[in-house]
This record gives C-alpha cells, sequence and structure tokens, in this order.
C-alpha cells in the first residue's frame, strides 16, 4: 500500500467506506470529475487543508494517505478497524426475524448463494484472511439475517442453520482480533438460532463459541461448566451415534473445556479433557474438518501444547510439539490452525526465557497466516516481550516484523 500514489489511497479507502466518487465528492465540497481526476493521478493532492479533509471523510490518519502509518503497522490493512467493528456491530444489532413476525419479509436470498457464501467465509476463517473477511462479514450477516427471516416451509432449517454459521464465523474472528464482547453477542446469537435449526451439533459448535468468549472475557468457570454440560449430553454412546460429525463437536466440546480449565489452573481437569478428546479422536482416525471444527489426532496434541502454555508451563508446551506432532500431519492442517499453534509455542519459548525460538516461531506463524501474527493482541504482546529481552538489537527479520506489528523496537 506504501508504495501506491497517493490517488490510488485515497480510492482505496473510498472504496473501503463504501462511498460512490459522487458521495465522496459531495462530502468535500468538490465536483466528481475532480475526485476522478485526484483518484487516476491526473491531479496533485498538495494542500494540507485538503488531505486534512479526506482524511476526516475517510475516517483515516492523515498518515495513512501519505503512505506512512502513525503505528508504524504497514500491514494495517490486514486488520480490522473502528469503522468496521461499528459497521459489524449494527449488523448484529438487526432483528430480521421479529420485523418478519409483523410484516412480510423482503425477498430473501436464495440459499444456494448463501450456501456458498457462508462456505467461503469459513474457508477465509481458516486460511487466517481476517482482514478479508471482517469486510465482508457485514453484508454477509445482513443477507444471511434476510434469507432466515425470508424463508419458510422446509427452508426455514437450512436459513436459520446458515444463519447460525454466520454468527460463528463472526464470533470466531472477532475475538482473535480483542472485540470479546462482539464476539460474546454473536456467539450467543448463534446459539439461539441453533435451536431453530434443529441442528444439536450445531448448537454442541455454539456453545464452543459462547464458551470461548467467555474465557477471553475472564470468565473461565462458567465456560467450563458449559461446555461439560453439552459435551455430556453430545457424548457417542447410548442413544447417540458415533458418526465423524459427532464425534468431531463432542471432541472440540471437550478440547473447549481443557482450555478454561487451564484458565483456572486446574491441571487434572485439563488431562482428564484433554485425554478424553484423543479417545474421540482415535475413533474419527484422521483430522478432519467436519461442521469446520479441524478436529482429528493433530488438533488434539495442538491443544494439549496450548493449554500448557495458559498453565505456564512453556516446556511442556515445547515437548508436546517436538514428541507428539508429526510434522507430516501438522502440514496438512489449515493454516489458521498451524499459525496458532506457532503463536502458542512462540509463548511458550518465551516463558522459558528461549527468546530466540520465540522469535522464530512468530516469523514462522507470519509466514503461514500474517493475520494470526500481525492483527491479534496476543501476538503483539508476546513480540513485546521477545523485543525487551533480546541482548542489543534483534535479528533483522525480527526488527521488521516487528514494525509490520506495529511494536516498538
Amino acid at each position: 500500500m506504501d508504495e501506491l500514489p497517493i490517488g490510488r489511497r485515497v480510492a482505496y479507502w473510498r472504496g473501503r467506506r463504501k462511498l460512490s466518487q459522487q458521495v465522496f465528492a459531495d462530502r468535500l465540497g468538490k465536483s466528481k470529475s475532480w475526485v476522478d481526476k485526484v483518484e487516476r493521478g491526473v491531479r496533485r493532492l498538495d494542500k494540507f487543508s485538503v488531505l486534512y479533509e479526506i482524511a476526516y471523510i475517510l475516517e483515516v490518519d492523515v498518515q495513512l494517505l501519505l503512505g506512512k502509518d502513525p503505528e508504524r503497522r504497514a500491514d494495517a490493512l490486514n486488520c480490522i478497524d473502528q469503522v468496521e467493528v461499528q459497521e459489524i456491530r449494527a449488523a448484529l444489532e438487526r432483528y430480521d426475524s421479529m420485523s418478519a413476525y409483523f410484516d412480510a419479509a423482503p425477498f430473501p436470498p436464495p440459499l444456494m448463494d448463501m450456501r456458498k457464501a457462508v462456505s467461503h467465509a469459513w474457508l477465509t476463517y481458516q486460511y487466517g484472511r481476517y482482514g478479508m473477511l471482517t469486510r465482508a462479514l457485514p453484508k454477509l450477516l445482513r443477507d444471511a439475517q434476510a434469507a432466515d427471516a425470508g424463508h419458510d416451509g422446509d427452508h426455514s432449517r437450512e436459513a436459520a442453520h446458515l444463519l447460525g454459521q454466520v454468527y460463528q464465523i463472526a464470533s470466531s474472528v472477532l475475538r482473535k482480533l480483542g472485540e470479546c464482547d462482539l464476539a460474546w453477542l454473536a456467539a450467543d446469537r448463534s446459539m439461539a438460532v441453533a435451536q431453530r435449526a434443529d441442528d444439536p451439533l450445531l448448537a454442541g459448535i455454539a456453545t464452543t463459541r459462547v464458551c470461548n468468549a467467555m474465557v477471553a472475557m475472564g470468565r473461565p468457570r462458567p465456560a467450563l461448566e458449559l461446555n461439560l454440560t453439552i459435551a455430556n449430553r453430545l457424548a457417542p454412546g447410548g442413544d447417540n451415534d458415533s458418526d465423524p460429525g459427532r464425534l468431531s463437536v463432542y471432541g472440540l466440546l471437550l478440547l473447549q473445556g481443557a482450555m478454561a480449565a487451564a484458565r483456572l489452573g486446574d491441571t487434572a481437569t485439563v488431562d482428564d479433557l484433554v485425554n478424553g478428546a484423543h479417545e474421540a479422536a482415535l475413533q474419527l482416525g484422521s483430522d478432519q474438518n467436519h461442521y469446520w471444527t479441524s478436529f482429528g489426532p493433530t488438533n488434539v496434541e495442538l491443544h494439549r501444547a496450548a493449554a500448557a502454555v495458559e498453565l505456564g508451563d512453556g516446556g511442556r508446551a515445547v515437548e508436546v510439539h517436538r514428541q507428539r506432532i508429526a510434522e507430516p500431519m501438522f502440514n496438512t492442517l489449515l493454516p489458521e490452525r498451524r499459525a496458532h499453534h506457532l503463536l502458542d509455542l512462540a509463548r511458550g519459548f518465551a516463558q522459558i526465557g528461549d527468546v530466540a525460538n520465540a522469535g522464530e516461531m512468530l516469523l514462522r506463524g507470519d509466514r503461514l497466516a500474517p493475520s494470526e501474527i500481525r492483527c491479534r493482541p496476543i501476538a503483539h504482546e508476546v513480540m513485546s516481550d521477545v523485543l525487551r529481552r533480546t541482548r542489543g538489537a534483534p535479528p533483522s527479520l525480527i526488527a521488521e516484523l516487528a514494525e509490520h506489528m506495529g511494536v516498538g523496537v
């Protein structure tokens, strides 16, 4: 972005704010032709007063228009900004289904189109492209809500199912980006919609999103209890089958319960739950992606390492990585899972004072999924720790990544 002419940067931010050239020109008090010439580079922007007015209308810092960044985050465009947060909040605050109860619903989006859009959003998340996803979320939320409100009869359950998935996608990415209150709201909505979709497994996955948000908000005890309650109801055996979907959802509930227990410092419960998930994974046989869980034997070990980090036992996390995670199986996982694990490893190495390897894990994670490292608050904390404890000047690659992250060297 920095190397673009200033007119192209203005066009980029105008497009990101969903302003037409005419609307943008009207707000500036200029003609549409003037805006077009600026964006094409025909007309120069050499007055700071005009630049500041443009920055004000586009709700960005003027340094961004000049190809600089006030926070030294050269890749800031990969992360969410407050305008997008407000757009997502506005979409989450809609109550289309209640409006449809009183008035005829508008023509809803076709379910075939919604299925494709939801699958694309899941893959965008699992490939760690968070900036792309957050920019698409407001429209996806509105479309899914309209579909849920507008379809009835045989199609109502599928529409609710799709909306529940969209809420879960929103919750997952918002939690990663530190927007915990919105993550909880989206997850809570997903649980309610899952009941209308009449899919217990969708409700089980919705439970993990709620509990993740609760842990992020400092509420691990109720998160642990809720995960275990729903896991017990969905457990394979008895009247419940043992198909791959159920095994995956059940196993993920146990793993998320283990993460909540780790936040509480309850080592015994962590071990019990991870081992229970391991048994479910062995029945499944391999890492799969039923209900978008990425659940399987390798992912269980990733959570074993992550729980060790939460317990403050970085050495144990490194041991799990080296002794229990086979590199070929690890490399088959989707980028978000791998980059997330490398971030956990960076935290583990930092806990045992190995800042060189901690930095290396951040670099590896950044190569896999830059947004997982550059946009997550926890990654910024790790990088700050690495820089603070590095003797002398940090290695050039670490310094460069820190620059991209906006973390002071």
